[in-house]
């Protein structure tokens, strides 16, 4: 019976291709016998509510209600994707009853998690959810494997989404007339992005397209990881054997991976030769050893069979009968050098009928042109080289449609829109979702907290810096966190099996500088103090006993498997120890100038089984290559750039099984210069902060008009943000086509943090803002975070100030870093440009409810509620608005909605069509001055603070809200063109 309704469950949803049908009657029709059994809906809802992990029904429901619940394009309902009300229209046309739902629902729950943002020219909509179906024969190998590998029916429904936005937006592979689509796809650093290209490269394939080029990074250990990468997950067994016999040992002589320990049993098999199967093979002109190369046969190995020789390749008859070719190649002078050379001597009329496929995995590392436009106008130089060549394939392959991927846009959104023949994203921008169970920069920054208690704060549980009073430099510290985490790897492992997979590697990075010499002098250092640690005497055990008990056990994961006591781990120690110092030593020194130097086994975490390091290195630790294990990191390498910065996070990742271990050492006072420190920190922090920006701004335009985009790529470069002065976007020689100039930011929360330290500029502050404090009412009133009765509510002051006045106040006011809030001014300065402007603020005043609230009069005025907040990044304070202020501020200055101030009477008489609102909060230090006996304090003691939403009236509705300027490179006298509110 099992199989049975499985396979009419089966059966009947592959009849629904085109959205839910009422399923006993579909059912019904499909049935060979007059009255088919095993329709009644008991029957599945019996098999549903028994069912345990990996029930494959369960796991085809859940597929197929997800895929409904996402659907963008959903003729058969007028509800949003991921609601509940979707999902009922879902219910209803299949004629399922209140219990089976609420069994389904209990089984599946609602995808209500955020998809990919999508910025894009309008969709041509070739690639739909119907004909996809009909070709998915990688795509369904592909699936089938994450599942098999452990992904949530969730994360797969998700990369389901975010690859076929990607795909969607290709050109048509058999469209007559030739078109190369220009994207980007914009991840988070080691989130996961291989997978999702590997999604769009298997769906691409189904589709037509018959050459897939992907840039590999720019080292051969790279390339060979995505080369890998593909092998095992999408080309297959069979593809990589090509018809040798996998039982003949003399067949299988120069077969790619007979030395790997994962063939065959975790590489995908398809069951048979592809094109036997109905089908089509997937030739690689690449091998995990071997790059491209001039090949030996010409350029047969490059030409297409076409079954129908008088139509063109890209006619459908020839396209899907055709076998694809893949190449993973390295970003190299020569090795795209070969692959151009051969492709020319193919010839325009047949490179002109391939679709084709260009991956570019980092794309903005060497493949940006970087080269000065005043020395283009000049005729001095053209392009760098790696950009040059993508211009040439480009080029050669009309019909080839260029992908960039990467965690780190700003170079790419500066890339000049006017140069046609550069890899500028103008048909779609994808920003993808964070994954579950990703750990990135807002799991090491406590971003919107407001209090210093331990409880929760990421920065208490993860980082540690480099030096402290009573130990100064902790790098011993951080080899001791090293081996303790290693014995707590194995101790998990030992109480709970599944956990062992996770652990196959443990590693530790240490990162200082870019210089060689330095990276020799480090690990001699670091071998040193490990052998001196004395990790196999008392004193040793002592000292690992007292960092357990101070910081592991208070931040362990309640979920997993800790010892209660060091002496349970202690044994584990031993094997820990063992396994870092195989091969006589615990570190590993990864830098050079060959390749030969990256030849090593320990850092192929492929092929060697257990990889137990301390790496040491620069460079080529900070991009594309992932540091398998990794859960101790020590940094202190700096640069001026935020994107260069970011991609040194190797910190960020998966951490399965042991996310609570991670610790980060960073430092926080580093040179700079010949007098001055960075705070590391507060960088990666700041990088944090320009980064959500942009990802917020992209999900404001992305929203569709009327069923046309807002704005298009073109439109929008370059929404790139600056929170510290000292780190810039992007490389200078990266960012000579942009300059930003404002943000405006209505309907958003704006929160500046730069505030002044100096007595005089506080007391300056304080008295411009001292009239508006009059205009406070004296009896607070109640506002609530949330429309619910159950919402966080707070007593405040309020009053109105008129924008005119507020514009005064604001332009006023003195800062540390003046840069940081400029553009914000800027934007309320010329509001009113195309849109119908702001007539008033409401100005809100919080009252503190903590134990230690303290109210004071200032300058004269009524008294006021003080609020604790600690500058903990320099002269910048972290989080200073709190959620539920923020979130109040939000719903009245959004409340010119009625539908949105519906039921809520103080809304009604707070809200206007054209207000905005204030924020204002009198910060002073986490230890205050003294209150004078007369309840004042001195205005030289305090910060006024604020934070502040502008309404949607002051920018014209529905249009691009960013003000920028671009450089055209390819216009006469590099002419600004300044793009206004209205994205005129």
């Amino acid at each position: 019976m099992t199989d049975h309704l499985l396979q009419l469950h089966g059966d009947v949803l592959a009849a629904m291709r085109r959205g839910p049908r009422n399923f006993a009657k579909l059912a019904f029709a499909l049935a060979e016998d007059e009255e088919p059994a095993d329709t009644d809906q008991g029957d599945f809802r019996d098999r549903v509510t028994a069912a345990g992990a990996g029930d494959e029904l369960t796991a085809l429901w859940h597929r197929t209600l997800t895929g409904w619940d996402l659907a963008e394009q959903a003729d058969w309902s007028t509800a949003p994707p991921r609601t509940d009300e979707r999902r009922a229209d879902a219910y209803d046309r299949l004629g399922f009853d209140t219990t089976l739902r609420k069994v389904l629902d209990h089984a599946v729950p609602v995808f209500k998690e955020p998809g990919p943002t999508i910025i894009s020219t309008t969709p041509t909509w070739w690639y739909s959810r119907d004909t996809a179906a009909v070709r998915s024969f990688y795509w369904s190998a592909y699936e089938q494997l994450l599942r098999r590998k452990g992904w949530s029916d969730a994360a797969v429904a998700g990369l389901d989404e975010a690859s076929h936005a990607v795909v969607e937006r290709l050109a048509d592979p058999t469209r007559p007339d030739a078109y190369g689509a220009r994207g980007l796809v914009v991840g988070y650093v080691q989130s996961g992005k291989t997978a999702n290209f590997t999604g769009v490269t298997a769906k691409a394939i189904d589709a037509g397209y018959r050459l897939v080029i992907v840039l590999g990074g720019t080292l051969n250990l790279l390339r060979g990881q995505t080369q890998r990468r593909l092998d095992m997950e999408l080309i297959g067994q069979e593809n990589i054997l090509r018809g040798a016999d996998p039982a003949d040992p003399e067949a299988l002589i120069g077969v790619d991976y007979q030395d790997d320990e994962d063939w065959p049993e975790k590489f995908v098999s398809h069951q048979g030769r592809p094109s036997v199967l109905g089908a089509f093979d997937i030739e690689r002109l690449t091998t995990r050893d071997d790059d491209y190369k001039s090949l030996a046969t010409g350029i047969r190995a490059l030409e297409f069979d076409k079954q129908i020789r008088t139509q063109p390749l890209y006619a459908p008859d020839n396209l899907h009968r055709a076998a694809a070719r893949v190449m993973v190649v390295k970003k190299n002078k020569s090795v795209l050098s070969k692959l151009i050379k051969d492709l020319k001597k193919i010839g325009g009329p047949l490179l002109s009928e391939i679709p084709t496929l260009i991956i570019d995995d980092e794309s903005d590392q060497a493949s940006v042109n970087t080269t000065d436009p005043k020395k283009w106008e000049e005729g001095k130089v053209t392009r760098t080289a790696i950009n040059g060549q993508i211009s040439q394939l480009l080029g050669l392959l009309p019909r080839a449609q260029y992908v960039g991927y990467t965690a780190t846009p700003f170079a790419n959104v500066f890339v000049d829109p006017g140069d046609g023949d550069d890899i500028f994203p103008r048909d779609f921008l994808i920003s993808l979702p964070r994954p579950t169970g990703y750990m990135g920069v807002q799991d090491f920054h406590d971003l919107d907290r407001t209090d210093e208690s331990a409880a929760g704060s990421a920065e208490r549980a993860h980082v540690r810096g480099i030096y402290d009073d009573a130990h100064g430099d902790r790098l011993a510290e951080a080899l001791d966190a090293f081996i303790l985490t290693g014995a707590l790897k194995l101790y998990r492992a030992a109480h709970d099996p599944s956990l062992e997979s996770h652990f196959r590697h443990h590693t530790m990075l240490v990162h200082e500088s870019v210089r060689m010499a330095e990276h020799a002098d480090l690990a001699l250092r670091i071998s040193s103090m490990w052998h001196q640690a004395g990790y196999t005497s008392q004193e040793g055990h002592s000292r690992l006993e007292a960092l357990f008990t101070s910081d592991f056990q208070p931040f362990a994961d309640s979920g997993l498997p800790t010892p209660a006591s060091y002496e349970e781990l202690r044994p584990h120690v031993s094997r820990a120890r063992q396994l870092i110092n195989s091969g006589g030593t615990p570190v590993l020194v990864v830098n050079g100038d060959t390749e030969r130097d990256y030849d090593q086994p320990d850092l192929d975490f492929d092929r060697t089984p257990n990889v137990w390091k301390i790496l040491v290195g620069g460079t080529k630790l900070s991009r594309g290559f992932t540091v398998e294990g990794l859960t101790v990191t020590y940094y202190r390498r700096r640069t001026q750039q935020a994107d260069t910065l970011m991609q040194m996070g190797r910190w960020f990742g998966f951490r399965p099984g042991y996310r609570d271990l991670v610790r980060l050492y960073i430092g926080r006072a580093e040179p700079a210069g010949k007098t001055g420190t960075v705070d590391l920190y507060e960088a990666f922090e700041a990088i944090c902060r320009d980064e959500e920006t942009f990802r917020a701004q992209l999900t404001r335009y992305a929203t569709l008009v009327d069923g046309k985009p807002q704005v298009t790529p073109a439109q929008i470069p370059p929404l790139v943000s600056q929170h510290l002065s000292w780190l810039k976007p992007s490389a200078r020689n990266k960012m000579f086509n942009a300059e930003l100039v404002e943000i405006r930011s209505p309907g958003e929360w704006v929160e500046p943090t730069a505030y002044p330290t100096a007595p005089a500029d506080l007391r300056h502050n304080a008295e411009v803002w001292r009239p508006v404090l009059d205009l406070l009412g004296a009896d607070p009133i109640t506002l609530r975070r949330d429309a619910s009765a159950e919402g966080d509510s707070f007593e405040a002051q309020v009053g109105t100030l008129d924008h005119e006045e507020l514009l005064k106040v604001l332009s006023d006011l003195r800062w540390s870093v003046p840069s940081q809030f400029s553009p914000h001014l800027e934007s309320l300065l010329s509001t009113g440009e195309g849109g119908e402007g702001i007539d008033d603020w409401l100005v809100v005043l919080p009252r503190q409810t903590s134990s230690r609230r303290v109210e004071a009069s200032v300058l004269g005025s009524a008294p006021l509620s003080l609020a604790h907040r600690s500058r903990r990044r320099g002269d910048l304070f972290g989080a200073i608005g709190e959620p539920k202020h923020r979130e109040a501020a939000l719903r009245i200055a959004r409340a010119s909605d009625a539908a949105i101030r519906s039921g809520d009477e103080t809304l009604k008489s707070l809200a206007g069509d054209r207000r905005g609102v204030v924020v204002l909060y009198p910060v002073v230090g986490e230890k205050p001055p003294a209150v004078s006996p007369t309840g004042a304090i001195a205005p030289e003691h305090l910060v006024m603070a604020f934070g502040l939403v502008a309404p949607g009236s002051s920018s014209a509705p529905k249009r691009n809200l960013v003000r920028f300027r671009t450089i055209d490179s390819t216009r006469g006298d590099f002419a600004i063109i300044e793009r206004g509110a209205d994205g005129s």
